[in-house]
């Protein structure tokens, strides 16, 4: 059982270079929804492993024990193993919880900001237009979808590059993106490895913006200098935007402009890709289910339920 609960805390560690190919090699869209499944199951199946180290650790307790029923001694390993197994993984899921209910705060203080910024200026449509000497423009997703953009950014723009920034940000809103920054936040917070993939999946999802925004205004090399002007303007901005609030000018800008410019992807082994990605999601999920059913099975067995 310890051996297959560990399985579940390893995979995440393989996932950071796999979403870098996974990104390499498929389609845009492809990858971001793969890597985000990948993401959201290593990171489920972490949390389900380090909840069981916990449990066993509290019924190695005479107390949890005698709350369990347990009318014989729980089979495990060694309890050199265990235990300390179990109050690392009570550290670790702690630390899990604090940063998760601090990043949620934080980004729920930055999206009703947004959404306040958003309703005090004009708005045409989906297009609502702010004034601020910063330049920035970004998806703001709610009830209504919006796009906001300062008049800073308006004015750094021409008139063709403005509407292919708007395609982009419409391409965002359209393909339903702060849902994959969203759950890419929460993954990274579930476990350290998963962080890096964090910044796969935000550059995956401008990726999948700019191939759409691409196809709908039909110039690709627009597309690309729209988005080279508005990062050169507002590279030196912060923005108190919620994380899960795509942007145009998020993401290593250079890389993008370099897929613009060159041909639309052909995949090249991305079946391959695909594979290895599904392969670390089903083992790890698989362990984890395995684990659990196993600890499930030894309870049972200490309860007097089953035989061994």
């Amino acid at each position: 059982m310890t051996a297959l609960l560990l399985l579940p805390l390893l995979l995440p560690f393989a996932l950071p270079a796999l979403a870098r190919r996974a990104l390499d090699r498929l389609a845009p869209v492809a990858a971001l929804w793969a890597v985000t499944g990948c993401a959201v199951v290593l990171a489920g199946s972490s949390l389900a492993a380090l909840g069981s180290f916990v449990l066993v650790g509290l019924l190695k307790v005479p107390l949890f024990a005698a709350l369990g029923e347990l009318i014989h001694p729980l089979r495990t390993a060694s309890d050199l193993v265990v235990l300390p197994a179990a109050a690392t993984s009570v550290g670790a899921l702690a630390v899990c919880g604090w940063t998760l209910v601090r990043s949620v705060l934080h980004q729920t203080r930055a999206f009703r900001a947004a959404r306040t910024e958003a309703g005090c200026g004009p708005a045409a449509g989906d297009l609502c237009v702010v004034d601020s000497p910063r330049p920035d423009a970004y998806a703001l997703p709610g009830r209504p979808h919006r796009i906001v953009v300062t008049t800073a950014m308006l004015r750094s723009l021409d008139g063709p590059e403005r509407e292919a920034l708007f395609a982009h940000e419409r391409a965002h809103n359209a393909g339903h993106h702060h849902y994959f920054l969203a759950a890419a936040e929460l993954a990274a917070h579930c476990h350290p490895a998963l962080r890096p993939v964090r910044e796969t999946i935000r550059l995956a999802a401008e990726r999948a913006a700019d191939e759409a925004a691409a196809v709908g205004v039909g110039d690709r090399r627009l597309i690309a200098r729209a988005i080279a002007r508005a990062a050169l303007a507002g590279q030196v901005v912060h923005s108190e935007r919620p994380d899960f609030a795509p942007a145009a000018t998020t993401g290593p800008v250079p890389q993008r402009v370099q897929a613009l410019l060159a041909a639309p992807l052909v995949p090249r082994a991305g079946r391959a890709i695909a594979a290895l990605l599904i392969a670390c999601t089903g083992v790890s999920c698989a362990a984890s289910v395995v684990g659990l059913a196993d600890f499930h099975h030894r309870v049972e067995v200490a309860q007097g339920d089953e035989r061994p």
